[in-house]
């Protein structure tokens, strides 16, 4: 049984926002970065463009599912 490639592509896609806001948030949460001065604002803005790219990657799945379900109910 082969995948959709539109289903492997929205998973990828919320993995790689989710692995990304893990890596920002062990950067805003560390103490070395708070203490050293570090620019915390592009830790922040890195999140907001992933939660961008989950919301946008849930929305392709979404629509995988949507798509599929039509072509069930159009064969049934």
């Amino acid at each position: 049984m082969s995948t959709i490639p539109a289903f492997q592509s929205g998973l990828a896609g919320i993995q790689s926002g989710l692995e990304q806001l893990n890596k920002n948030a062990a950067t805003i949460a560390s103490k070395d970065a708070i203490d050293s001065g570090t620019n915390l604002t592009s830790a922040l803005v890195s999140n907001l463009s992933a939660e961008l790219q989950i919301k946008a990657s849930a929305k392709v799945l979404e629509t995988s599912f949507d798509t599929i379900g039509t072509i069930i109910d159009i064969t049934a």
